[in-house]
C-alpha cells in the first residue's frame, strides 16, 4: 500500500468535499466537478499549483512541513485529520519499520487484563487483530469463538474483519453503521503509518472485496483516532447494553491499544457485566456476597 497513492487520494477527497463558499471564494455558477478546483486549493495554501499537483498525483514525497501545515489549514481539516495527512506527507526514511514477524502480547499486558476480572479488556495489535483478551472481553465481544484463538496468528481474530465479515458480530452493535464508520476511521489512521506492510494490504483487500459496506466506507477516507466513547450493544446472553470504551495505546512502538470497557455504577448496564461475569464463573466475592 503506497503511502503516495494514498496521500493523493485523502487530498482528492477532501479537496471535493469543499465548496469555494467554505474557505471565502465567490462561486461562479456550475463547476464541472465537485469541490476545490486544483489551482483554489493551491493558491489558498500559499503553493504553486504545479507542486500541488504533483502532490496529488504522488509525484513528491519530500513536502517540508510548513506546506503541509498549510495545506492542511486551507482543507480545513481537524486534529485527526492533520495528523493523519502529516503522516501520509512524511519522507519515507522518517517512517517507522513495519513489523516482520508475527506479533505477540507482552506478558506484564496480558496480567494486567487477566487481573481486571470485571472489566471487559481486549488487546489490539495494530492491525485490529485481538492479541489477548481477558474472559469477560471474550464473552463480551466473541463469546462463540474460542478463547485461546488469540494465542496463534493462523487462528488470531480481528476486530475490524469480525464487524464486517461475521453475522455474530454484526448483531452484536445495535448502531452498527457507526460502529463500521469508527472502524474504518481508526484503520485509515493506520494506513497513514503502515508501510509495505503485506499483512495490512491484505486485510484491506479482504474486506473490500467480501464487503461492499467496508469498500464504500474505505472509498470515502473517514480518519477519526477513536480513543474513547459509547457503544450500544444487544449480547445474545445479557441482552441491551450502553457501555463506554476506553482505549489505552502503548507508549512503546508496538502500536498495541488496551480496550476496555465500563458502565456507570448501578445502571442496567453495570447490572448486565455483573451477570455477563457471574455466567463465566468470574465474579469477584464481593459481587458474590452483594448478589446474595
Amino acid at each position: 500500500m503506497s503511502n503516495q497513492s494514498e496521500l493523493g487520494e485523502f487530498l482528492r477527497l477532501r479537496r471535493g468535499a469543499l465548496q469555494p463558499e467554505d474557505v471565502g471564494l465567490i462561486n461562479y455558477g456550475i463547476r464541472r466537478v465537485p469541490g476545490l478546483r486544483r489551482e483554489e486549493l493551491a493558491m489558498l495554501a500559499g503553493v504553486s499549483n504545479t507542486y500541488y499537483t504533483r502532490l496529488e498525483q504522488g509525484l513528491s514525497n519530500n513536502a517540508s512541513e510548513a506546506v503541509i501545515d498549510a495545506i492542511a489549514r486551507a482543507l480545513n481539516l481537524n486534529t485527526d485529520e492533520r495528523a493523519h495527512l502529516f503522516n501520509l506527507a512524511r519522507p519515507a526514511t522518517t517512517k517507522r519499520r513495519t513489523l516482520t514477524k508475527p506479533d505477540k502480547v507482552r506478558p506484564g499486558t496480558l496480567r494486567l487484563i487477566q487481573s481486571m476480572a470485571t472489566t471487559p479488556a481486549v488487546v489490539l495489535g495494530r492491525r485490529s487483530e485481538v492479541l489477548a483478551w481477558n474472559r469477560i472481553g471474550h464473552r463480551l465481544v466473541a463469546g462463540h469463538l474460542d478463547f485461546s484463538a488469540p494465542g496463534k496468528p493462523s487462528t488470531r481474530p480481528n476486530m475490524t474483519r469480525m464487524l464486517f465479515l461475521d453475522h455474530h458480530t454484526r448483531e452484536l452493535y445495535k448502531r452498527w453503521e457507526e460502529e463500521a464508520t469508527r472502524a474504518v476511521s481508526s484503520l485509515r489512521l493506520v494506513a497513514g503509518r503502515a508501510t509495505d506492510d503485506p499483512e495490512f494490504a491484505s486485510l484491506v483487500g479482504e474486506l473490500t472485496l467480501n464487503s461492499q459496506e467496508f469498500a464504500k466506507l474505505w472509498a470515502r477516507h473517514p480518519v477519526e483516532n477513536c480513543m474513547s466513547g459509547l457503544k450500544y450493544m444487544h449480547h445474545p446472553d445479557v441482552g441491551d447494553m450502553e457501555l463506554y470504551f476506553e482505549v489505552l495505546a502503548a507508549p512503546d512502538e508496538s502500536g498495541h491499544r488496551i480496550l476496555m470497557y465500563t458502565a456507570d455504577p448501578c445502571s442496567p448496564a453495570a447490572e448486565a457485566l455483573q451477570l455477563l461475569a457471574s455466567c463465566e464463573g468470574i465474579m469477584t466475592e464481593a459481587q458474590r456476597v452483594t448478589a446474595e
